[in-house]
Protein backbone atom coordinates (compact mmCIF):
# COMPACT_ATOMS: atom_id res chain seq x y z
CA UNK A 1 0.00 0.00 0.00
CA UNK A 2 0.55 3.76 -0.75
CA UNK A 3 2.61 5.44 2.14
CA UNK A 4 -0.14 7.98 2.53
CA UNK A 5 0.72 11.50 4.57
CA UNK A 6 -1.81 12.69 6.57
CA UNK A 7 -2.90 16.10 7.89
CA UNK A 8 -4.40 17.12 10.73
CA UNK A 9 -6.69 20.62 11.27
CA UNK A 10 -6.64 20.87 14.88
CA UNK A 11 -4.67 20.16 17.22
CA UNK A 12 -6.17 19.00 20.45
CA UNK A 13 -6.92 15.72 22.20
CA UNK A 14 -7.77 13.82 18.82
CA UNK A 15 -5.35 15.54 16.93
CA UNK A 16 -2.60 14.16 19.73
CA UNK A 17 -4.23 10.52 19.25
CA UNK A 18 -4.09 10.87 15.92
CA UNK A 19 -0.39 11.64 15.88
CA UNK A 20 0.51 8.52 18.30
CA UNK A 21 -1.48 6.40 16.58
CA UNK A 22 0.18 6.99 13.06
CA UNK A 23 3.44 6.57 15.36
CA UNK A 24 2.64 3.01 16.32
CA UNK A 25 2.42 1.94 12.45
CA UNK A 26 5.69 3.90 12.17
CA UNK A 27 4.14 7.07 10.52
CA UNK A 28 4.68 10.39 11.24
CA UNK A 29 2.51 13.10 10.93
CA UNK A 30 2.91 15.15 8.08
CA UNK A 31 1.04 18.55 8.55
CA UNK A 32 -0.52 20.48 11.40
CA UNK A 33 -2.86 23.84 11.00
CA UNK A 34 -4.80 25.45 13.52
CA UNK A 35 -6.53 28.31 14.14
CA UNK A 36 -3.88 29.81 16.87
CA UNK A 37 -0.05 29.20 15.04
CA UNK A 38 1.64 29.17 17.50
CA UNK A 39 -0.17 26.11 19.11
CA UNK A 40 -0.16 23.92 16.15
CA UNK A 41 3.94 24.81 16.27
CA UNK A 42 3.91 23.70 19.52
CA UNK A 43 1.96 20.47 18.69
CA UNK A 44 4.58 20.14 15.67
CA UNK A 45 7.74 20.04 17.78
CA UNK A 46 6.07 17.47 20.35
CA UNK A 47 4.89 15.03 17.45
CA UNK A 48 8.02 15.77 14.78
CA UNK A 49 5.24 17.03 12.58
CA UNK A 50 6.99 18.45 9.20
CA UNK A 51 4.83 20.86 7.92
CA UNK A 52 2.83 23.90 10.07
CA UNK A 53 0.77 25.93 7.98
CA UNK A 54 0.65 29.65 9.04
CA UNK A 55 -2.80 29.91 7.27
CA UNK A 56 -4.61 26.41 7.42
CA UNK A 57 -5.97 26.64 3.88
CA UNK A 58 -2.51 26.22 2.77
CA UNK A 59 -3.28 22.78 3.47
CA UNK A 60 -5.78 22.26 1.30
CA UNK A 61 -3.55 23.28 -1.44
CA UNK A 62 0.04 21.66 -0.35
CA UNK A 63 0.19 18.95 -2.84
CA UNK A 64 2.25 16.55 -0.63
CA UNK A 65 -0.97 15.92 1.42
CA UNK A 66 -3.36 12.91 0.92
CA UNK A 67 -5.71 12.58 3.90
CA UNK A 68 -6.47 15.50 5.70
CA UNK A 69 -8.21 15.06 9.14
CA UNK A 70 -10.67 17.53 10.36
CA UNK A 71 -11.23 17.81 14.17
CA UNK A 72 -12.40 21.24 14.68
CA UNK A 73 -15.77 22.41 16.02
CA UNK A 74 -18.93 20.99 14.45
CA UNK A 75 -20.14 24.27 12.71
CA UNK A 76 -16.78 24.80 11.01
CA UNK A 77 -16.51 21.00 8.64
CA UNK A 78 -18.54 22.40 5.80
CA UNK A 79 -16.47 24.98 5.07
CA UNK A 80 -13.08 23.11 5.79
CA UNK A 81 -14.80 20.07 4.01
CA UNK A 82 -15.26 21.91 0.69
CA UNK A 83 -12.47 23.23 0.51
CA UNK A 84 -10.46 20.15 0.99
CA UNK A 85 -12.68 18.09 -1.05
CA UNK A 86 -12.49 20.74 -4.37
CA UNK A 87 -8.65 20.20 -3.78
CA UNK A 88 -8.37 16.58 -4.45
CA UNK A 89 -8.12 15.89 -0.43
CA UNK A 90 -9.17 12.36 0.79
CA UNK A 91 -11.37 13.59 4.10
CA UNK A 92 -11.56 11.15 8.16
CA UNK A 93 -13.79 14.75 9.69
CA UNK A 94 -15.04 14.35 13.64
CA UNK A 95 -18.64 14.10 14.12
CA UNK A 96 -20.79 15.24 13.97
CA UNK A 97 -19.53 15.38 9.88
CA UNK A 98 -21.23 18.49 9.37
CA UNK A 99 -24.62 20.58 11.09
CA UNK A 100 -27.57 18.98 8.68
CA UNK A 101 -28.13 16.97 5.73
CA UNK A 102 -28.05 20.18 3.06
CA UNK A 103 -24.35 20.39 4.34
CA UNK A 104 -23.29 16.65 4.49
CA UNK A 105 -25.13 16.39 0.47
CA UNK A 106 -23.48 19.35 -1.02
CA UNK A 107 -20.18 17.39 1.21
CA UNK A 108 -20.67 14.13 -0.55
CA UNK A 109 -21.11 15.22 -4.27
CA UNK A 110 -17.89 16.73 -4.08
CA UNK A 111 -16.20 14.03 -2.73
CA UNK A 112 -18.47 11.94 -5.61
CA UNK A 113 -17.19 14.04 -8.33
CA UNK A 114 -13.59 14.35 -7.36
CA UNK A 115 -13.29 10.17 -6.62
CA UNK A 116 -12.65 11.02 -3.55
CA UNK A 117 -12.84 9.20 -0.11
CA UNK A 118 -15.08 11.25 2.77
CA UNK A 119 -15.83 9.26 5.92
CA UNK A 120 -16.68 10.56 9.89
CA UNK A 121 -14.38 9.25 11.95
CA UNK A 122 -17.35 7.22 13.73
CA UNK A 123 -15.45 4.82 16.05
CA UNK A 124 -18.19 2.52 16.29
CA UNK A 125 -18.10 1.63 12.75
CA UNK A 126 -13.83 0.49 12.79
CA UNK A 127 -13.60 -1.08 15.99
CA UNK A 128 -13.29 -5.03 15.32
CA UNK A 129 -15.62 -5.77 18.28
CA UNK A 130 -18.62 -4.34 16.54
CA UNK A 131 -17.15 -6.04 13.30
CA UNK A 132 -16.92 -9.42 15.11
CA UNK A 133 -20.48 -9.26 16.62
CA UNK A 134 -22.35 -7.77 13.63
CA UNK A 135 -20.84 -11.50 11.91
CA UNK A 136 -22.19 -13.08 14.82
CA UNK A 137 -25.76 -11.21 14.15
CA UNK A 138 -25.31 -11.85 10.49
CA UNK A 139 -24.50 -15.76 10.81
CA UNK A 140 -28.83 -15.40 12.38
CA UNK A 141 -27.86 -17.58 15.63
CA UNK A 142 -29.85 -14.99 17.85
CA UNK A 143 -32.48 -14.74 14.87
CA UNK A 144 -34.43 -11.75 14.29
CA UNK A 145 -33.61 -8.22 15.79
CA UNK A 146 -36.10 -6.82 18.39
CA UNK A 147 -35.15 -4.02 20.00
CA UNK A 148 -32.14 -1.53 21.18
CA UNK A 149 -31.70 0.38 24.07
CA UNK A 150 -28.78 3.38 24.50
CA UNK A 151 -27.99 5.18 27.44
CA UNK A 152 -25.36 8.59 26.97
CA UNK A 153 -25.07 10.83 29.38
CA UNK A 154 -22.17 13.29 30.48
CA UNK A 155 -22.61 16.04 33.43
CA UNK A 156 -21.01 19.00 32.18
CA UNK A 157 -20.37 22.13 33.86
CA UNK A 158 -23.45 24.32 33.52
CA UNK A 159 -21.66 27.36 31.72
CA UNK A 160 -24.06 28.22 28.47
CA UNK A 161 -20.67 29.88 27.20
CA UNK A 162 -18.96 26.74 26.99
CA UNK A 163 -18.62 25.00 23.63
CA UNK A 164 -21.47 22.10 25.13
CA UNK A 165 -23.96 24.44 25.40
CA UNK A 166 -23.13 27.44 22.93
CA UNK A 167 -24.95 28.10 20.04
CA UNK A 168 -22.85 29.65 18.24
CA UNK A 169 -20.19 26.20 18.47
CA UNK A 170 -22.99 23.89 17.63
CA UNK A 171 -23.21 22.78 20.55
CA UNK A 172 -26.02 20.10 22.28
CA UNK A 173 -26.20 16.73 22.98
CA UNK A 174 -27.51 15.64 19.47
CA UNK A 175 -24.16 16.45 18.00
CA UNK A 176 -22.17 15.85 21.02
CA UNK A 177 -23.15 12.57 22.17
CA UNK A 178 -26.36 11.21 19.90
CA UNK A 179 -24.59 11.27 17.06
CA UNK A 180 -23.09 8.15 18.80
CA UNK A 181 -25.75 6.50 20.24
CA UNK A 182 -27.76 6.76 16.86
CA UNK A 183 -24.42 5.35 15.09
CA UNK A 184 -24.59 2.41 17.07
CA UNK A 185 -28.23 2.02 16.54
CA UNK A 186 -27.45 2.31 13.02
CA UNK A 187 -24.77 -0.56 12.73
CA UNK A 188 -27.34 -3.30 14.33
CA UNK A 189 -30.83 -2.10 12.23
CA UNK A 190 -30.98 -3.98 9.06
CA UNK A 191 -32.12 -0.71 7.98
CA UNK A 192 -32.41 3.27 8.41
CA UNK A 193 -35.34 3.98 11.32
CA UNK A 194 -38.37 6.10 9.01
CA UNK A 195 -40.66 6.52 12.29
CA UNK A 196 -39.26 8.65 15.07
CA UNK A 197 -40.63 10.24 18.19
CA UNK A 198 -38.68 13.00 20.91
CA UNK A 199 -38.70 14.66 23.73
CA UNK A 200 -36.52 16.99 24.19
CA UNK A 201 -35.22 19.75 27.12
CA UNK A 202 -33.58 22.76 25.53
CA UNK A 203 -30.91 24.37 27.63
CA UNK A 204 -31.50 28.47 28.52
CA UNK A 205 -28.99 28.77 25.73
CA UNK A 206 -31.53 26.96 23.23
CA UNK A 207 -29.51 23.97 22.36
CA UNK A 208 -30.68 20.58 23.19
CA UNK A 209 -29.84 19.25 26.93
CA UNK A 210 -31.33 16.36 27.22
CA UNK A 211 -33.73 13.85 25.22
CA UNK A 212 -35.24 10.79 25.05
CA UNK A 213 -35.78 9.44 21.63
CA UNK A 214 -38.07 6.10 19.79
CA UNK A 215 -37.14 5.05 16.45
CA UNK A 216 -38.61 1.73 14.22
CA UNK A 217 -37.86 0.76 10.84
CA UNK A 218 -40.02 -0.57 8.27
CA UNK A 219 -38.97 -4.18 9.63
CA UNK A 220 -40.31 -3.03 12.91
CA UNK A 221 -36.97 -3.35 14.46
CA UNK A 222 -37.38 -0.74 17.49
CA UNK A 223 -34.74 1.44 19.61
CA UNK A 224 -34.76 4.13 23.02
CA UNK A 225 -32.14 5.92 23.22
CA UNK A 226 -31.85 8.63 26.10
CA UNK A 227 -29.20 11.61 26.05
CA UNK A 228 -28.09 14.31 28.55
CA UNK A 229 -25.77 16.44 29.19
CA UNK A 230 -26.23 17.44 32.53
CA UNK A 231 -26.99 14.16 34.09
CA UNK A 232 -23.90 11.12 33.84
CA UNK A 233 -25.40 7.83 32.68
CA UNK A 234 -23.77 4.59 31.95
CA UNK A 235 -22.28 4.55 28.60
CA UNK A 236 -23.91 0.90 27.67
CA UNK A 237 -26.04 -0.24 24.86
CA UNK A 238 -28.36 -3.74 25.04
CA UNK A 239 -29.11 -5.33 21.59
CA UNK A 240 -32.14 -7.55 21.91
CA UNK A 241 -32.74 -10.55 19.47
CA UNK A 242 -34.95 -13.24 19.58
CA UNK A 243 -32.78 -16.00 20.95
CA UNK A 244 -30.44 -13.67 23.14
CA UNK A 245 -29.26 -10.22 23.73
CA UNK A 246 -26.28 -8.30 23.27
CA UNK A 247 -24.55 -6.20 26.36
CA UNK A 248 -21.67 -3.55 25.24
CA UNK A 249 -20.36 -1.27 28.21
CA UNK A 250 -18.64 1.75 27.73
CA UNK A 251 -19.17 2.64 23.52
CA UNK A 252 -18.06 3.60 21.46
CA UNK A 253 -14.59 2.57 21.92
CA UNK A 254 -15.66 -0.62 23.34
CA UNK A 255 -13.21 -4.37 23.23
CA UNK A 256 -15.95 -6.64 25.28
CA UNK A 257 -19.56 -7.36 25.04
CA UNK A 258 -21.13 -10.14 26.71
CA UNK A 259 -24.19 -12.29 25.14
CA UNK A 260 -27.04 -13.80 27.01
CA UNK A 261 -28.89 -16.52 25.05
CA UNK A 262 -32.51 -17.38 26.13
CA UNK A 263 -32.35 -20.80 26.25
CA UNK A 264 -30.67 -21.42 29.66
CA UNK A 265 -29.64 -18.15 30.06
CA UNK A 266 -25.87 -19.11 29.27
CA UNK A 267 -23.59 -15.87 28.67
CA UNK A 268 -21.06 -15.99 26.55
CA UNK A 269 -18.18 -13.07 26.53
CA UNK A 270 -16.51 -11.75 23.19
CA UNK A 271 -13.46 -9.78 23.19
CA UNK A 272 -11.74 -8.42 19.72
CA UNK A 273 -9.19 -5.29 19.62
CA UNK A 274 -8.23 -3.11 21.83
CA UNK A 275 -10.06 0.30 23.54
CA UNK A 276 -6.20 2.22 23.14
CA UNK A 277 -6.40 1.80 19.76
CA UNK A 278 -9.75 3.19 18.31
CA UNK A 279 -8.38 5.88 16.25
CA UNK A 280 -5.52 3.46 14.60
CA UNK A 281 -8.55 1.56 13.31
CA UNK A 282 -10.06 4.39 11.66
CA UNK A 283 -6.35 5.20 10.17
CA UNK A 284 -6.32 1.63 8.88
CA UNK A 285 -9.47 1.63 7.45
CA UNK A 286 -9.28 5.18 5.75
CA UNK A 287 -6.01 4.02 3.96
CA UNK A 288 -7.79 0.82 2.63
CA UNK A 289 -10.82 2.98 0.98
CA UNK A 290 -8.23 5.32 -0.26
CA UNK A 291 -6.23 2.41 -1.67
CA UNK A 292 -9.42 0.89 -3.30
CA UNK A 293 -8.69 -2.13 -1.41
CA UNK A 294 -11.74 -1.97 0.71
CA UNK A 295 -14.36 0.73 1.92
CA UNK A 296 -15.18 0.33 5.24
CA UNK A 297 -15.90 3.52 5.90
CA UNK A 298 -19.72 3.45 6.04
CA UNK A 299 -20.54 6.92 4.86
CA UNK A 300 -24.21 5.30 4.06
CA UNK A 301 -24.82 4.80 7.83
CA UNK A 302 -23.18 8.50 8.30
CA UNK A 303 -25.98 10.06 5.62
CA UNK A 304 -28.83 7.86 7.74
CA UNK A 305 -27.75 8.97 10.95
CA UNK A 306 -27.17 13.10 9.66
CA UNK A 307 -30.83 12.62 8.31
CA UNK A 308 -32.21 11.23 11.80
CA UNK A 309 -30.75 14.29 13.36
CA UNK A 310 -32.15 17.25 10.97
CA UNK A 311 -35.49 15.78 11.46
CA UNK A 312 -35.15 15.34 15.19
CA UNK A 313 -33.71 19.15 14.89
CA UNK A 314 -36.42 20.19 12.82
CA UNK A 315 -39.05 18.55 15.21
CA UNK A 316 -37.69 20.26 17.77
CA UNK A 317 -37.30 23.98 15.69
CA UNK A 318 -33.58 23.91 16.99
CA UNK A 319 -31.41 25.47 14.50
CA UNK A 320 -27.95 27.26 14.94
CA UNK A 321 -26.79 30.72 13.26
CA UNK A 322 -25.55 29.10 10.29
CA UNK A 323 -28.95 27.67 9.79
CA UNK A 324 -31.04 30.92 9.99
Amino acid sequence: MKEYRWATLGCGVIAKQLAENLKKQGKTLYGVGNRTYENAVKFAETYGVEKVYHNVYDMFHDDEVDIIYISTPHNTHITYLKEALKNGKHVLCEKSITLNSRELTEAVGLAENNNLVLAEAMTIYHMPLYKKLQEIVNSGQLGPLRFIQMNFGSYKDYNMENRFFSPSLAGGALLDIGVYALSFVRWFMAEAPDQILSQVKLAPSGVDEQAGILLMNNKQEMASVSLSLHAKQPKRGTVVFDKGYIEIYEYPRADKAVITYTEGNRREEIEAGNTDDALLYEIQDMEKAVAGEADDMQLEYTIDVMNIMTRLRNDWNMKYPEEL
